[in-house]
């Protein structure tokens, strides 16, 4: 079905090592191939071969052979490849047209010239198929990161391409629509369909996928069937940076939960979009201060918008944060407040990572600038446009200028989504000297590798409202267990 043969691809004006070398590949009609490796190690690049991206929308030097069914893809405009492949991108909302989800879903059905009814029928099989009924009829703009990505995967089970390429498709998710996902996955595959995942998230697919494809430095370096892949241990996985296939067997790392006097007391943290309609509703929330709390809940319970109303970047929020003697209202929490965001194009300002991480500091301090880069292992990009890196490199650029904001409270809004194993724990170990250093950190994430490592706290919220909230220890880290594997 699809075969690339000796390609090699560098980008257009590029000055970092990121490129594609001699790529041999064949994937069989209604195969399952998932691709895996460190961030920036290619896969990104070899999904965008496969769909068409390079060379019609990122431009370079390409050579080799890419065939989709016996078709040179060179040869094919991006039009015609569309119809034969469908693609969710790591960002869903950079691949969204229509301002409503049940227009999104009808967009590329449309565009084939498809009969109404045809098209009507196929989003109420979708609807019903990824139990996606409370999404319809939807502002896409505000809904959460995690319900946009449902919506993404939800157009391409609408258009029922034969090939289908995802690039991190579960980054934003949360277990159980993780576990839907897969599903999905899976029922496209009974379908006969041919599908290419790039992920960090292994272990949902362990049971789906036929084959995995490990990439280094832009070259294929090994691959397994799944079978064979199911057998590595954890500590052969961990040296490839690979993430976990057992989410079962991941152990709490051992945080000081000691319980203190100090505490963060957040008043009246309520908000709504429209009026009567509250999609955050807490009177008074106490937190630990100087610890690494876990946010957690499901796609669309008000993370992420108790998360910004912490920062004091909602307009018309009201609720109050008391710390110690002081009370800070939404002027003075964006003074003592910094949020990562989920989506973190919408933070980077600049011209080079080195300006950007700059940019969050009081005072200009060029030593500690490569500290936290060399951090982070970006120092070989300091001088590379934000823009021009790969979706986790933005997120660690991110990461990067909330530390050096020396904020007393940082929020981190799913600050590993799309990572690997090594940058997860170089992330977890940042947030870590974060609280070293006397900070409060508020994680927002369905990563519970990274709770794991990093959590001594954790609220549980539902529907804009505090679930439970509790230290995390031994025994109730089995408690937290059970909701991701759910």
């Amino acid at each position: 079905m699809i075969n690339l043969e000796g390609v090699s691809f560098r980008y257009e004006n590029s000055i970092s090592d990121n490129e594609i070398r001699n790529i041999n590949l064949n994937i069989k009609k209604g195969e399952v191939v998932l691709l895996c490796g460190e961030s920036g190690c290619g896969k990104t690049s070899l999904t965008r071969l496969i769909n068409g991206l390079i060379p019609n929308y990122f431009p370079g030097d390409l050579s080799g052979k890419i065939e989709i069914d016996g078709q040179d893809v060179a040869k094919l405009s991006l039009e015609e490849i569309s119809k034969k492949v469908g693609s969710v991108f790591q960002n869903p909302r950079s691949q969204f047209y229509c301002m409503d989800t049940n227009s999104e879903l009808a967009f590329e059905c449309e565009n084939q010239g498809l009969p109404v009814d045809d098209i009507l029928q196929r989003i109420e099989l979708t609807v019903s198929r990824l139990h996606i009924e409370d999404l319809m009829n939807r502002n896409i703009f505000k809904i959460s990161g995690g319900e946009k990505q449902k919506i993404a995967c939800a157009c391409i089970h609408t258009s029922s391409p034969e090939v289908i390429v995802l690039d991190e498709p579960s980054s934003n998710l949360d277990s159980q629509a993780t576990k839907s996902l897969g599903k999905i996955i899976k029922h496209w595959k009974d379908e006969g369909k041919t599908i290419i995942l790039a992920e960090h998230r292994l272990h949902y697919l362990k049971d789906i996928a036929d084959r995995m494809i490990f990439m280094k430095d832009g070259e294929i370096e090994r691959e397994f069937k799944m079978d064979d892949a199911k057998k590595l241990e954890s500590d052969e996985l961990a040296s490839m940076g690979l993430r976990t296939l057992k989410v079962k067997d991941l152990k709490l790392e051992g945080q000081n939960t000691n319980i203190e006097d100090r505490e963060i007391e957040l008043l009246d943290f309520c908000y709504s979009f429209k009026k009567d309609e509250k999609v955050l509703d807490i009177e008074k929330l106490n937190l630990p201060k100087g610890k690494i709390i876990g946010l957690i809940g499901h796609n669309g319970a008000g993370k992420t918008t108790f998360g910004r109303c912490l920062c004091g970047l909602n307009k018309k929020f009201k609720g109050k944060i008391r710390l110690g003697k002081d009370t800070f209202k939404k002027k003075e929490c964006i003074q003592n407040a910094y949020m990562v965001m989920q989506d973190v194009n919408h933070q980077l300002f600049t011209e080079s990572v080195v300006e950007e991480v700059s940019l969050s500091m009081k005072e200009d301090d060029e030593k500690r600038v490569k500290e936290i880069l060399q951090s982070l292992n970006l120092s070989q990009m300091e001088e590379l446009h934000p823009m021009s890196l790969s979706g986790g490199q933005k997120q660690r650029v991110a990461i990067a200028s909330a530390i050096a904001s020396e904020r007393e409270i940082i929020v981190f809004d799913e600050p590993t989504s799309g990572l690997d194993l090594k940058h997860m724990i170089h992330v977890a170990e940042n947030l870590i000297k974060l609280k070293d250093m006397g900070k409060t950190i508020l994680i927002i994430t369905h990563d519970l590798e990274l709770i794991l490592r990093t959590c001594e706290y954790i609220v549980h919220m539902e529907s804009g409202k505090i679930e439970k909230s509790y230290f995390l220890d031994e025994k109730t880290s089995y408690k937290l267990k059970d909701f991701f594997i759910e």
